[in-house]
């Protein structure tokens, strides 16, 4: 059985080094000590139902209870898919601004945008904040290159202990295919290369998210003992594939999901309706892709297949909520809690890669260290509830992410539990970061010039007053294109013609107004020609390999 208690973690300094960051002066920090620490948690390839506060049937009583006593948005964005939305998070810029319109694997030359790495026309949140004099750690998944002047040791983080991409649940995992070599049996801190069995990370076998966790607590205890206010960036490897999690965990939920993926999802949408995230008549649930599996028409070897997978999803996100619960706790303890600014979203939304029949192969047990998992398209519906589509698509079900923002001292008491409904993107997490720190977003850093900031604080919604937001918000990913203009989103995808939704009283995207308002239509495609070129967006090429996501491009379009 894996322990879950937080030891101390032993390092020898002479491991490890440190990114030395340029000497502060202290007298200007001067009667700011009370600014708040900030703590960014982002979870990979989870969908926009999976908390219990936003319809789930996941036990996550940790996390709900932050978004009980914080705000949680409605209508939050990321970029559809893991490095983009890493790049966005810390840059405030959108994807191809940073230098990561796709993965760090797709290095386009010619392009201005796709290069497969962090640009030094960005600069990062840690790198600001250092010079204010924080402490800023990361631990867990970077999947931001690294090549040079794109690692977390040379992007303003003092301490680091993180993967280069993702996939690390167990100490001594093997790597689920052989071109992957080393990138799933090492971990890096602060720069330095150790084997996942390394003693560094504890003698005793460790579960990632409770070891990001656990090092996360470190890095406060070290901001704590430098009197420095800290930024920390966990960023977890759950519940991405490979679907992994201790036996024990899994066998909790086994059974929970034998019937089926469409009576759970409408069980899930009317705890919606309930707890007032959304309104039946604006947000009518969407209707599963026709070739969905039916339920009933399956095997009881099938069926239970299907129950297998998700159980192994599930005790993934309950293990996050115990890490969390850990981290808070660990704030209550340390007196920090109050003025520490949380916020927890996903980098995109539920992953159906694998299609409909999903993924069981690798080595038994499943959701074990040799395994290879997805929960495929059928549960990725349950977990987007009531969105369509998925991971990859800029329709809602590919973008729209829970977002729970918590600061005790800075929330107005009638904003406690509340829903927040205007739009809000990761893109804003730097000025959000910024305001919460009393600093500004430079020109210049280090002797170079920097993009401005597309983002909005989103302290504002604390106290329930609008975002100082005066343009659209925009994305592209793989040729997928949407605009976000107030009430009105236009999507496309890759070789489709453009859509056009009144998200105020069509929230899930069921019916299509272009016909109707091509005026208005056109004018939102003029806009998002006008920022793709502003923001260094290329066509997408045809002749890059797309991945195949188990047919969904050939079933769906795109």
């Amino acid at each position: 059985m894996l322990k879950r208690a937080i030891p101390a973690i032993t390092i020898i300094a002479s491991c490890i080094f440190a990114y030395a960051a340029e000497p502060i002066d202290e007298s200007e920090l001067a009667g700011r000590a009370d600014r708040p620490n900030i703590v960014i948690i982002l979870v990979d390839d989870m969908g926009f139902s999976d908390f219990g506060s936003y319809g789930g049937e996941i036990p996550t009583p940790n996390i709900d209870a932050l978004a009980n006593d914080g705000v949680r948005f409605t209508q939050f964005y990321n970029t559809a898919r893991c490095s983009s939305t890493r790049a966005s998070l810390l840059t405030g810029l959108y994807p191809h601004q940073a230098g990561m319109g796709h993965l760090p694997s797709l290095r386009l030359p010619e392009s201005r945008g796709t290069r497969g790495r962090l640009l030094e026309r960005s600069v990062t949140i840690p790198e600001l904040l250092r010079e204010e004099g924080y402490f800023t750690a990361i631990t867990g998944k970077w999947h931001l290159s690294l090549l040079e002047y794109s690692t977390p040791w040379e992007r303003g983080f003092d301490r680091s202990m993180t993967s280069e991409l993702g996939g690390i649940f167990f100490k001594g995992q093997p790597p689920r295919r052989q071109q992957e070599n080393d990138s799933r049996r090492t971990l890096y801190v602060d720069g330095k290369v150790f084997p996942t069995t390394d003693e560094i990370f504890g003698e005793d076998e460790w579960y990632s998210t409770d070891l990001w966790t656990r090092w996360g607590i470190r890095y406060i205890d070290e901001a704590r003992a430098a009197g420095k206010p800290f930024f920390l960036y966990l960023s977890h490897h759950a519940p991405h594939f490979p679907l992994m999690a201790p036996q024990e965990d899994i066998s909790r939920f086994r059974g929970q999901y034998m019937t089926g993926w469409e009576p759970l999802r409408e069980k899930r949408y009317r705890r919606q309706l309930e707890m007032g995230l959304f309104e039946e008549k604006t947000s009518a649930l969407t209707p599963l892709l026709p070739d969905t599996f039916e339920w009933d028409e399956l095997s009881d070897e099938q069926k239970d297949r299907f129950d297998h997978m998700m159980a192994i999803y599930a005790a993934m996100i309950s293990r996050i909520d115990l890490s969390v619960g850990d981290l808070v706790r660990h704030l209550e303890e340390t007196g920090d809690l109050d003025n520490t600014i949380i916020l927890i979203m996903s980098d995109n939304g539920a992953n159906a890669e694998s299609g409909p029949a999903g993924r069981t192969d690798g080595e038994l047990p499943l959701g074990g260290r040799k395994s290879n998992v997805f929960t495929g398209m059928n549960w990725a519906a349950l977990q987007n509830t009531p969105y369509r589509y998925f991971k990859h698509f800029t329709a809602e079900g590919g973008i729209a992410t829970p977002m729970i923002l918590h600061w005790p001292d800075g929330i107005a008491e009638d904003m406690r539990g509340a829903f927040y409904k205007e739009p809000g993107h990761v893109i804003d997490v730097m000025a959000t970061s910024l305001d919460a720190a009393d600093a500004a977003y430079p020109a210049a850093f280090n002797g170079i010039e920097r993009l401005p900031t597309e983002g909005v604080s989103l302290l504002p919604a604390l106290v329930g007053d609008t975002l100082d937001r005066g343009q659209p918000l925009f994305w592209e990913h793989e040729g997928n294109r949407a605009v976000r203009d107030g009430r009105w989103k236009a999507v496309s995808r890759l070789t489709m013609g453009w859509e056009l939704y009144d998200i105020e009283n069509d929230r899930t995207e069921m019916n299509d107004l272009a016909g109707q308002y091509p005026d208005r239509l056109q004018t939102m495609v003029n806009q998002w020609e006008a920022w793709a070129e502003r923001t260094y967006v290329d066509p997408w090429p045809q002749d890059v390999p797309h991945t195949d996501w188990g047919g969904l491009r050939v079933l769906h379009g795109n």
